[in-house]
């Protein structure tokens, strides 16, 4: 064999080759210590791991002596049918003020296009970590606190929530834009304004739709949470059943949350893929 035909065969061995110093020995090292954080994290917290799968034969015979059959008829009342309305109407007015406030505080915390970095990228960072740091039942709470119970504070609370969760992936979107429109745009004295509409709005539009839509099905989960802490809805309707240890009732307020929340996935699912073709 001559050394041109050995040369390939132990190129092609080193391209197969899995393993690569430093980088493997650093992933490794770094498994491991995830790995030996976790055991470490049972053995401390003395989690029985044999006590918890023993629980899922006793958690079915609990559901099926007091959750069943559930009580159809108490969810088939129209005080509970307004509720179920109020709730989609509640995370819809949600999700859109979030989505809106949300647009122009990723285009501040985008570095490439943010239109001024000492100012309005620490602003736009903070306002987006700030809304994602705090949990949505926190938020509620603390609106109840301030406005009283109510659609008002549910409402505020989902917002805030969205403005969260949208604002971090509109962000991340408009930083992996193709700058070249952008600085074209910035070569013949464009305002930020105009780079934002003819050279950044053309790249994202389709993904801020698909965002928009996810926001508002995870809206639509979390606002029956917010509602059990006060902000009204379904979720009202769930923590009074629950206090009244009415089993039956809570059954069925949870199978009716179950089938909304199958049917808003099945809506968003259907738009992301009407919205996937546009690409």
């Amino acid at each position: 064999m001559t050394l041109a035909s050995s040369e390939p065969m132990r190129l092609s061995g080193r391209k197969w080759s899995r393993y690569r110093h430093p980088e493997s020995t650093l992933r490794l090292a770094a498994l491991l210590a995830v790995l030996t954080f976790l055991f470490w994290s049972v053995r401390f917290l003395n989690i029985d791991v044999v006590r918890i799968f023993g629980a899922f034969p006793r958690l079915a015979d609990i559901l099926a002596t007091r959750y069943f059959p559930p009580d159809l008829n108490y969810v088939s009342d129209a005080g509970f049918l307004r509720s179920v309305l109020r709730t989609l109407e509640m995370s819809l007015l949600g999700g859109v003020f979030g989505v809106l406030v949300s647009i122009p505080l990723a285009w501040m915390a985008a570095r490439n296009i943010t239109f001024s970095r000492a100012i309005a990228y620490p602003f736009g960072r903070f306002a987006i970590m700030g809304s994602r740091s705090i949990h949505e039942t926190i938020w509620t709470i603390l609106f109840v606190t301030i406005l009283g119970f109510g659609m008002l504070a549910g409402t505020l609370a989902l917002t805030v929530f969205c403005i969260g969760f949208a604002g971090k992936l509109f962000s991340d979107e408009l930083e992996a834009i193709d700058m070249g429109p952008v600085e074209a745009m910035r070569s013949v004295g464009a305002s930020h304004l105009q780079i934002f509409q003819y050279a950044v709005l053309p790249q994202v539009r389709v993904a801020f739709t698909g965002i928009t839509i996810y926001t508002w099905d995870v809206a639509f989960r979390a606002a029956t949470v917010v509602g059990f802490f006060g902000g009204g809805g379904m979720g009202w309707y769930l923590k009074r059943t629950t206090q009244q240890l009415e089993s039956t009732r809570v059954a069925a307020i949870l199978l009716i949350i179950i089938l909304l929340v199958l049917l808003a996935e099945m809506g968003s699912g259907w738009l992301r893929k009407k919205i996937g073709r546009m690409r």
